[in-house]
């Protein structure tokens, strides 16, 4: 199967993930796809294939003789997507040669270069895109693709010298549970890469620190016609709650290494509300300074309407796994070289989120981010280039060369 084909296949299966469920996975059709690739990987004559109680596929491309002993590899990529928008019945519409310009989504909405001033780099490229309705999986389907795509090339070019490489597709990675049950001991690897990024050369092996922040505001309720003196309005306190953060501290007005207070959710009534918040920052002081600010803010406020009206929850998510990947040099070095030898010029930046490979950095497993070629995540604009995609997959057979050097 090649990789185009193989990617339209992944993205047809349903597999979001749901992050008000107590169960792992958070949604049973994730296995659907992590079984299919189980059965793929066999298919295919891999080794070791396993799909263990919590889901997580795994399997082993062997390695090649006089290889045995060089260092153990493996690429990681989650097969859930963004509980932010539907991922089921997707309609990939598929653009041969694409012109740069506009893209129909459907009769009433239209990606338009002004609005995504990337979309002229494409030009002359194969672009795979929505059709406007549902989201189209690129993240993390285009990973998976890349990754069976390249052990299929491996296991059928014998030829090829590298090691023993390990495959593993972890569910409920959009949610941040993606490895609470990875075993990192069972997948046996020195190092590995999540195939998880975005734009075209990008190698990522910074990621924020994270933490959620939620705050229930417990209200008094009075008749508002003689409320004076009596009433405390939940929601009126979120709001306050709100204005106290700073403003040029918010997603939309930050970049590169700067941290952000994010509110995602605000919900309830004169009696009761509800804000939550998600804490990011690079630097791990400033990360600290970020969440004493919350609760310093939440102190004024149970001053002034008393301590038992707020309450807040604070939980640290992740790390930046820098400081568990720069002692290993060359897991990056490699990259770097795998990408030049696949005629990509490595964009080494930091990640402004998560991925998988900081929490396995941080259980002993360093694992820097590789570019995919998706684009526009997690909505109804995201895309997706096939000759990016391609260079991906060649990304990860060239590292398999390199380690066995």
């Amino acid at each position: 199967m090649d990789l185009k084909d193989r990617f339209l296949k992944y993205v047809s299966f349903d597999t979001q993930s749901d992050e008000n469920s107590t169960t792992f996975p958070s949604t049973d059709k994730q296995l659907v796809l992590l079984n299919h690739l189980a059965d793929e990987m066999r298919s295919l004559g891999l080794q070791d294939v396993t799909v263990d109680k919590y889901g997580y596929a795994m399997g082993t491309i062997p390695a090649t003789e006089g290889c045995e002993n060089a260092p153990v590899i493996g690429f990681i990529s989650h097969v859930d997507t963004s509980p932010d928008m539907s991922g089921k019945d997707v309609k990939p519409h598929v653009i041969e040669n694409y012109d740069g310009s506009d893209i129909v989504l459907n009769a009433s909405l239209t990606m338009r270069a002004a609005d995504f001033p990337e979309l002229p780099l494409f030009k002359g490229h194969t672009i795979i895109h929505t059709d406007g309705t549902t989201l189209l999986g690129a993240d993390d389907k285009a990973g998976c693709a890349e990754i069976m795509t390249a052990a299929e090339y491996l296991m059928s070019h014998p030829e090829i010298k590298h090691g023993k490489i390990r495959l593993g597709f972890t569910p409920d990675e959009e949610i941040g549970r993606g490895v609470d049950y990875f075993d990192v001991k069972a997948f046996g690897a020195d190092f590995a890469y999540t195939m998880d990024g975005g734009y075209e050369g990008e190698l990522e092996y910074e990621n924020f620190n994270a933490a959620s922040a939620t705050i229930d505001i417990q209200g008094r309720n009075v008749h508002p016609g003689y409320a004076k003196d009596k009433m405390i309005n939940a929601l009126q306190v979120a709001c306050e709650f709100n204005s106290l953060l700073p403003a040029d501290q918010r997603p939309e007005h930050t970049e590169g290494y700067e941290g952000f207070y994010h509110c995602v959710g605000l919900n309830g009534t004169v009696e009761s509300a509800r804000i939550s918040y998600i804490i990011r920052d690079h630097d791990s002081e400033k990360f600290e300074q970020k969440k004493v600010y919350i609760w310093s803010c939440v102190d004024l406020l149970q001053k002034r309407y008393g301590k038992d009206v707020l309450t807040l929850t604070l939980k640290d998510q992740y790390y930046n796994m820098r400081k568990m990947v720069e002692p290993h040099p060359h897991v990056i070095e490699k990259a770097e070289r795998a990408m030049e030898m696949a005629d990509v010029t490595p964009v080494v930046r930091p990640i402004r989120g998560g991925t998988d490979g900081a929490r396995l950095s941080f259980m002993g497993l360093p694992c820097p981010n590789i570019f995919t070629g998706g684009m526009n995540f997690h909505g109804k604009f995201e895309y997706c280039s096939l000759d990016t995609m391609r260079k991906a997959t060649n990304v990860i057979i060239n590292l398999a060369r390199l380690w066995a050097e």
